[in-house]
């Protein structure tokens, strides 16, 4: 049950990596925090960490590009004061000429579709709050490309252009639209899932780079744009570690 006057904030892909930080994150900063992910055990888990230290979680198990059911999330929830559009993620690293168009149509369903699914859903929400705030995170393969990647660039690039676009259409209205676009992060499961469960290909992603991000300083940066002045909106902000200066040059220790 939200206390009155508390703020409520809908987190997608919440159950590991960027997600679940930025659920702890925002919970420590006063938000009731409504956990989603398809892994119930995992938001449930977390939802029950919050809990325990006193702070204010409910979870929910929910695929994010199943419209029913995000809409029937939607009619549960009371009050919507933030959405943070998190759940994504990348599937393979083939070129063009081989890529799988299963794989393409997998992360453009959850990137794009499943950000369109929960913006059009709470956006109803957000507005009746008065002071609503949308956040896409998006990658700043949503900005560049870069070979291997055309699948997970074009799904970024689409949610990139949903929020510039979202933004466009409801100004003057009392909802700001936020995109977070991480540079290279490393995380529990990003590159593992990226390359279906091999953990040595996931390890080169990162190999010889002494600090890439981690899932607590993408969540930093996501609840310092949120809890800006209501007039304060953070249109793009992109965040990459200091040793990655685009999506192609990373310095790596030899």
């Amino acid at each position: 049950m939200t206390a009155a006057g508390t703020p409520v904030a809908v987190i997608t892909g919440a159950s590991s990596g960027i997600g679940a930080a930025t659920a702890r994150q925002l919970a420590g900063a006063g938000f009731h925090v409504v956990l989603t992910a398809r892994r119930k055990d995992r938001v449930e888990a977390l939802a029950a960490e919050l809990t325990a230290a006193g702070r204010q979680a409910t979870a929910h198990a929910l695929d994010v590009t199943d419209r029913p059911a995000v809409d029937t999330l939607a009619a549960s929830l009371v009050r919507v004061d933030v959405l943070v559009n998190n759940a994504g993620g990348a599937i393979g690293a083939d070129p063009v000429a081989t890529g799988d168009p299963a794989d393409w149509r997998e992360m453009y369903e959850t990137n794009v579709i499943g950000t369109l699914n929960l913006t059009q859903a709470l956006l109803p929400a957000l507005t009746a709050s008065g002071d609503g705030t949308v956040v896409v995170l998006s990658s700043t393969a949503g900005l560049s490309t870069y070979e291997g990647g055309a699948g997970y660039v074009a799904a970024k690039h689409g949610a990139h252009v949903l929020a510039e676009t979202l933004r466009l259409e409801i100004v003057g209205s009392p909802v700001r639209v936020i995109e977070i676009a991480p540079g290279m992060v490393k995380t529990e499961e990003f590159a593992t899932t990226r390359f279906r469960g091999d953990t040595e290909k996931a390890a080169k992603v990162y190999e010889g780079v002494a600090d890439p991000l981690t899932a607590d300083d993408v969540a930093d940066v996501i609840t310092w744009a949120i809890t800006r002045p209501s007039h304060v909106n953070i249109d793009l902000l992109v965040v990459r570690p200091r040793a990655q200066a685009s999506n192609s040059k990373v310095h790596r220790a030899p």
